[in-house]
């Protein structure tokens, strides 16, 4: 399955329902590496143009929009001609569209009207930057249900993750380095098929498993009894999986397994409440509320867990957000509900979103709980939450790391759908 870019181009235009303005989207420029040299950095085209396009290669390219030659016929695509160097050195061919020349003069022809600009900016073009913010959410609102093909594509990132922590396995265990079992995980996304990985892969053992954005490296070996925290995906397409597992080195105690269950079981409690039509925002305070109903079980905080949400204490072992939009990469067309403005309360810093869930729409649900000295150390919240936390238990604790799990879902007009569920959830 294909996707149909001029139908989807189509629909956009009807989706933003201009009149009189000309948009414009670039594809932006390669640029050099930071070194004496002619060698570049990857080309990845703006997104907000690929998702119009399709055209990965297509470096300084416009696509244009004049709504008075109508939805699906006022589209035209600039491209750049193809220099000889470039065939003989890249094997670069040209895309299909009009020379990228011949846009001084579509533009010359439309001079006066007010010009919005998506993607990379169009050099020695003024736009209008009130009206292209206020565009761009309408068009980031038309882009968060994704087409057929597209959770087509979704369903390939994920078979490819799936076999990459499938290869990783054998090497969850004392002794091995972080940067190890990177490279036995990624090695089983491009083994089955993957282009590259979606984002840079997260791999922390021990305590470095509650640093939410880890760089694996290979001086930190898992030790018995380690925490491994993965969080990774495989790219397709530009589409991307994005999956946290967490496991132990060697055997667990009886604290950490606690703890996973915990996450787990707000994950799957989190994850039954993705139906068309739930708030975000209840999603995600209702597995601050379970995971808070764990602790206090457990022994760590004191009290009742609704009244140690609303008190904003569940931000001491859970950070961030529950999750976030994922397709044309990680966090595609997060953000707000039209008409909405982002919620001031702290808690809700790190929400990447504020949205009502809608069929086609995919998002990733992970909960976590961490044990993080920079915020638990710091001496206005001990003395915040002076009596609902068990601070000694929580200081005999202070280097075990954290634990995440986290799926891909897909909202439909029934139940969830998860899009991860081929890659198991074992603590050992």
């Amino acid at each position: 399955m294909s996707i149909d870019y001029p139908a989807r181009r189509e629909r956009i235009a009807r989706a933003l329902n201009l009149s009189d303005e000309i948009l414009l989207a670039g594809a932006g420029h390669q640029l050099p590496k930071p070194e004496i040299s002619d060698a570049m950095l990857p080309f990845i085209a703006h997104q907000e143009y690929y998702y119009l396009t399709g055209l990965a290669d297509a470096m300084g390219a416009v696509v244009a929009y004049d709504p008075k030659g109508g939805p699906r016929d006022g589209w035209v695509s600039f491209v750049p001609e193809v220099t000889e160097a470039e065939r003989v050195w890249e094997g670069r061919e040209p895309s299909p569209g009009e020379p990228l020349g011949k846009l001084a003069a579509w533009l010359a022809a439309r001079s006066g009207r007010k010009v919005i600009m998506f993607g990379a900016p169009v050099a020695g073009v003024a736009f209008d930057e009130a009206r292209t913010a206020a565009v761009r959410e309408a068009y980031k609102h038309a882009r968060r249900p994704k087409e057929p093909a597209e959770i087509e594509l979704m369903k390939r990132a994920c078979a490819a993750t799936a076999a990459g922590y499938a290869a990783a396995q054998p090497f969850l265990r004392p002794g091995v380095s972080e940067r190890r079992i990177q490279v036995e995980l990624e090695a089983g996304y491009f083994r089955e098929g993957a282009q590259k990985t979606g984002y840079d892969t997260i791999v922390g053992v021990g305590a470095q498993s509650a640093i939410l954005h880890g760089t694996p490296s290979r001086d930190r070996i898992a030790k018995d009894g380690d925490f491994i925290l993965i969080d990774s995906g495989a790219e397709w397409d530009r589409y991307v999986c994005d999956v946290t597992r967490t496991y132990v080195a060697g055997k667990p105690s009886a604290f950490q397994r606690d703890l996973y269950q915990a996450v787990l079981n707000a994950e799957v409690r989190a994850i039954e409440r993705c139906r068309a039509g739930a708030e975000w925002k209840d999603i995600h305070f209702g597995s601050a509320v379970d995971m808070v109903g764990s602790l206090v079980a457990m022994g760590v905080m004191h009290g009742h867990p609704e009244s140690l949400v609303e008190q904003e204490a569940h931000t001491l072992f859970f950070p961030h957000g529950i999750g976030h939009m994922l397709g044309l990469g990680v966090r595609d067309a997060s953000g707000l509900e039209p008409g909405r403005v982002k919620d001031p309360r702290p808690s809700l810093r790190t929400l990447r979103q504020d949205l009502i869930l809608r069929p086609g729409y995919i998002v990733t649900i992970e909960p976590g709980i961490y044990f993080i000295p920079p915020i638990l150390n710091d001496t206005a919240r001990r003395a915040k939450y002076r009596d609902g936390v068990n601070w000694t238990l929580v200081d005999q604790h202070q280097q075990l790391g954290g634990v995440r799990i986290e799926d891909n879902i897909l909202v439909t007009d029934g139940a969830p759908v998860n899009l991860t569920a081929a890659i198991p959830k074992n603590l050992a």
